[in-house]
């Protein structure tokens, strides 16, 4: 029987990918507690890369980098199942969401991509969906990504 967020998820007509592995020496994610630290997840569908490049250049502008930081969001989501043992109703709270935005020095609506993830979070999770948040802008990112975001899950 389907837990009420991937209820939630089929009703948004959300099919959540596999959690991607690591590109690197590290783990996916941490539990400490009641915590789930997600590791940066980058915009990757089907060991994919997508948006590739810097927002304000390259072709790439607001709209793509929302989009990029909305798969960012989902492969966050993907891991916190994994985190959970595939149980999403064990995720009580989306803590805090981290995001950086590869731009030109000119862009500054880094806020606006990175909402691409939050709205996401509270798309699916409801009010638990809210966190805190950063958004900022660099140079580059890893395999020259437009957007990367980790999170913080408070889970039961």
């Amino acid at each position: 029987m389907p837990g009420t967020i991937d209820a939630r998820l089929a009703e948004l007509g959300i099919d959540l990918p596999a959690a991607p592995a690591p590109a690197a020496n590290y783990v996916p994610y941490v539990i400490t507690g009641n915590l789930v630290f997600v590791s940066g997840q980058i915009p990757m569908v089907d060991g994919q890369l997508q948006f590739v490049g810097r927002l304000g250049i390259d072709g790439l502008e607001l709209e793509d980098g929302y989009a990029a930081a909305r798969l960012c969001g989902l492969n966050l989501i993907a891991q916190a199942r994994a985190s959970c043992g595939g149980d999403l109703d064990r995720v009580k709270r989306v803590v805090k969401l981290g995001g950086f935005v590869a731009c030109t020095r000119e862009f500054i609506d880094h806020p606006k991509v990175v909402n691409g993830a939050s709205d996401l979070m509270v798309e699916v999770f409801g009010d638990a969906g809210r966190h805190a948040r950063f958004a900022v802008g660099a140079r580059t990112l890893p395999l020259g990504v437009a957007v990367e975001v980790d999170g913080v899950f408070e889970v039961a």
